[in-house]
């Protein structure tokens, strides 16, 4: 009687007997090709595939006439992903080894040595001295020691400071011509000057908060700003009248015929004079009175052209115009020359009259010395 186990035993034996294996079908293969050489048994193994190649290995089967006409390319994708390419074993004889066709001193090794690099170290934040790779570290244990320096800066502070503030140069002044604008003195002309259309605060030349803060306590008219030494009476607005056509053109005319052949600033300085007395109470109080006193006393009036008899006439298109330029530049206040002041009186460098010994000189422009009365002015 057979043990119980015997008969499941017998039917799996059975079953692996019948049906082939891996090894049976390659053989079955090669049988079924009508080759068999003497019973020699059919026989494959695994090789590394070569350096370059897409596969991870090649499965070399040793019949020559089965596995001939495989090429390089044919392979099996196995289950895992990998891929294996089928060769014959005669393919793989001969040739050169991959090693031997690398020139190892032109490309180096193939695997590079990597040295291992220690990061940087912690640093607090502001903190340069922790940085020791690259940084000397200090010695504080010796005599030395860090210390903030004072500065050499004493007297150079405002230097300094204006360094990093950019300055814009100052804008053109739009009320005057531009061969006088270097003599412009004062960007706000008379607001009776209608000549004149109203400037714009010049932030090159004073700052936002002094132009917007600060009172105009002369309602708009121009005063002199006149020195310790010059007479009270300058510091004084001329009349009204002296801006109407006829005040400008006496003006001009005595800025044309006294001193067209000066500079410009000489012929300034000499509407100043004449400004100056229409100011001084002792003169009369328009400009074509003061131009034309006496001018019926021959070589006795205040102006040599108004009494020398002789016709006045004007010539020069372009000193003519000067002067009218110059006359109203003046009488707006857009121009106001310090070194003339207050003075009331000058001559030419060629002459010598009596009455400059009686007068504070004040300074020469040109051709022309003036000079200031004193006593108050009022002679």
């Amino acid at each position: 009687m057979f043990p119980v186990w015997r008969a499941p035993a017998t039917i799996g034996l059975a079953i692996f007997l019948g049906f082939p294996s891996a090894v049976a079908y390659s053989d079955l293969a090669t049988f079924l090709s009508g080759i068999n050489r003497g019973g020699e048994r059919w026989r494959m193994y695994m090789t590394p595939s070569p350096a370059g190649s897409v596969h991870e290995a090649e499965m070399v089967f040793s019949d020559p006439v089965t596995t001939g006409a495989l090429d390089g390319g044919a392979g099996i994708t196995l289950p895992d992903g990998s891929r294996v390419a089928l060769t014959a074993e005669s393919k793989r004889q001969g040739g050169t080894p991959d090693e031997n066709r690398v020139t190892r001193k032109l490309k180096k090794g193939r695997v590079v040595a990597v040295s291992p690099v220690t990061p940087p170290k912690d640093f607090s934040a502001g903190s340069i001295l922790q940085r020791t790779s690259s940084l000397i570290e200090p010695d504080f244990d010796g005599a030395e020691r860090m210390v903030f320096a004072k500065p050499k800066i004493k007297g150079k502070e405002i230097e300094i400071a204006t360094a990093f503030y950019r300055k814009q140069p100052p804008t053109p002044d739009r009320g005057v011509s531009p061969m006088l604008a270097k003599l412009v003195t004062n960007d706000k002309a008379d607001i009776l000057a209608t000549a004149y259309v109203p400037a714009d605060p010049d932030y090159a030349r004073e700052s936002p908060f002094d132009s917007i803060l600060r009172d105009d306590e002369h309602g708009g008219r121009f005063i002199p700003d006149i020195a310790p030494d010059d007479h009270a009476w300058a510091a004084t607005a001329l009349p009204p009248t002296v801006f109407n056509k006829e005040e400008q053109t006496c003006l001009a005319e005595g800025i044309y015929f006294e001193a067209r052949s000066e500079p410009l600033k000489g012929q300034a300085a000499v509407a100043q004079v004449i400004l100056n007395r229409v100011r001084n109470p002792t003169y009369p109080k328009t400009i074509c009175g003061v131009v034309y006193q006496n001018k019926n006393w021959r070589n006795r009036c205040q102006f040599s052209f108004a009494c020398d008899m002789i016709r006045d006439l004007i010539y020069s298109r372009s000193h003519w115009k000067a002067a009218k330029e110059v006359a109203m530049a003046v009488t707006a206040g857009k121009i106001w020359l310090p070194e003339v002041g207050s003075a009331t009186h000058y001559h030419a460098t060629y002459v010598n009259p009596a009455w400059a010994r009686t007068m504070k000189r004040v300074g020469r422009i040109g051709l022309h010395i003036f000079y200031r009365t004193y006593g108050g002015g009022w002679s």
